[in-house]
């Protein structure tokens, strides 16, 4: 019989977008919670007071009076093997990829090198509460390999994909149409819905991909009806003119996605920030989704992303920390400069919308919303433990809160890995942060 196990704790959740039902209505939060968990899912969901009573004295519960649970966070796109090429200086896109990420991405020819970034990748996303995460690996099939190997170790829900890149890279990290076809589908029929693992057809951006490429990318797409497809949109505006060269016959960027039949509703494209009407309307009417990413479009000075646009379209939308052009692998900072980039169109990004992108929106824009994202009764247990104490300056800050929006608006601006008290996978912890 499979254990259950309870955490007493200020609990909060999202269970809709606030753009659609209104902040009010868009969370559930508890002052006094108790989460209960049995095996790999959740059992329970309340008021402590009101849950204990028909609990059995038996029941193991963890006692943080000064912790918030949340939902694991969930990061709609990332690049592994970009880990230890984070902060590198001065470039913007186009020159930025040759400087710095393809001589980085050739060392994972060797899987011994692979499987030690994904360690160390894994072991950073734990440690600032990133339970889900829709990541790229590098052209070559070990690569991927390695980083599904060490997902297991934490049974953790994850979704990887083999770069697919024949053109305009350098040799040393190029594939063939053929090939990158062949490996994807090995690589899906080994590893797509092993335990919590699922597959990616990742093209890296239109312009290192020939039309055959991407015309087997969506051949692909087309044979596995619940894989991904994971690749780049609209970033850039000199990467959007390059483009058009290449593609003369394409209406715009995402067109050429689009007649390669690669939207679909299991389609990420990450940045989505230079988009005409129609596109906005071409990711609604497929069901494809945007991943919104702050940090690395300021750092790389791509441009703002427009998310009252996306809404307005009805386009789903989740956060992304996009490391290594993003600069930090905290979601919670990922949000402080979400709301940077909204407040510089003039419009504000209420914390629970945050909570909602970095949690419940990205299970949505996943497809794993019936899995991960909230709290629900029956979803698998994959929640978080922030520390209201963790530094001084959240401590003094948070005692000032007046209610739940604050004291999250607080956690996304000032916090960091440090507030990540533990992390917990399928129900099990996979992080606990040392005490300080």
């Amino acid at each position: 019989m499979t254990q259950q196990k309870a955490w007493r704790a200020a609990i909060v959740h999202c269970i809709a977008d606030p753009k659609e039902v209104g902040v009010d209505a868009a969370y559930e939060y508890f002052e006094d919670g108790l989460l209960v968990v049995e095996g790999d899912k959740i059992q329970a969901l309340g008021d402590a007071t009101s849950l204990l009573k028909d609990l059995p004295d038996s029941l193991l519960v963890e006692h943080h009076p000064n912790a918030l649970i949340t939902p694991g966070f969930i990061d709609t796109h990332i690049h592994y093997p970009q880990t230890d090429m984070i902060g590198s200086y001065g470039e913007q896109l186009l020159t930025w990829l040759n400087t710095y990420t393809f001589p980085e991405e050739s060392k994972f020819h060797d899987k011994q090198h692979a499987r030690n970034v994904a360690d160390r990748f894994l072991a950073e996303l734990l440690r600032n509460g990133t339970t889900t995460a829709l990541v790229f690996g590098t052209v070559h099939k070990v690569s991927v390999e390695a980083f599904f190997e060490a997902s297991q170790v934490h049974n953790l829900r994850m979704i990887c994909g083999k770069v697919m890149m024949d053109r305009n890279a350098p040799d040393y990290l190029t594939d063939t149409p053929e090939s990158s076809y062949q490996e994807s589908k090995e690589l899906i029929e080994t590893w797509h819905n092993k335990g919590r693992l699922h597959y990616a057809i990742t093209p890296r951006f239109a312009p290192t991909s020939s039309d055959e490429q991407l015309a087997l990318a969506g051949k692909l797409l087309s044979e596995y009806q619940d894989v991904y497809l994971h690749t780049h949109l609209s970033e850039n505006k000199d990467e959007c003119a390059w483009v058009q060269e290449l593609f003369p016959h394409s209406q715009n960027y995402l067109d050429v996605y689009d007649q390669n039949h690669l939207l679909s509703e299991r389609s990420v494209f990450a940045h989505g920030i230079h988009l005409c009407e129609h596109e906005y309307q071409r990711l609604h009417d497929t069901g494809s989704a945007i991943s919104f990413c702050p940090t690395s479009n300021l750092f790389i000075g791509s441009g703002l992303f427009n998310l009252n646009k996306a809404e307005e379209h009805k386009v789903n939308v989740g956060l992304g920390t996009d490391v290594g052009g993003g600069t930090s692998f905290s979601m919670l900072q990922t949000m402080n400069e979400a709301y940077k980039v909204i407040q510089l169109q003039n419009e504000n990004l209420n914390p629970i919308k945050s909570l909602y992108l970095s949690t419940l929106g990205g299970a949505k824009a996943l497809r794993l919303e019936d899995k991960i994202g909230n709290l629900a009764i029956g979803s698998e247990a994959d929640f978080l433990l922030l520390d209201k104490k963790a530094t001084p300056l959240l401590t003094s800050r948070l005692a000032l809160s007046k209610n739940i929006e604050e004291t999250l608006f607080v956690f996304m601006t000032i916090g960091d890995d440090r507030a990540i008290q533990a992390t917990y996978s399928a129900g099990q912890c996979v992080h606990q942060r040392d005490s300080f």
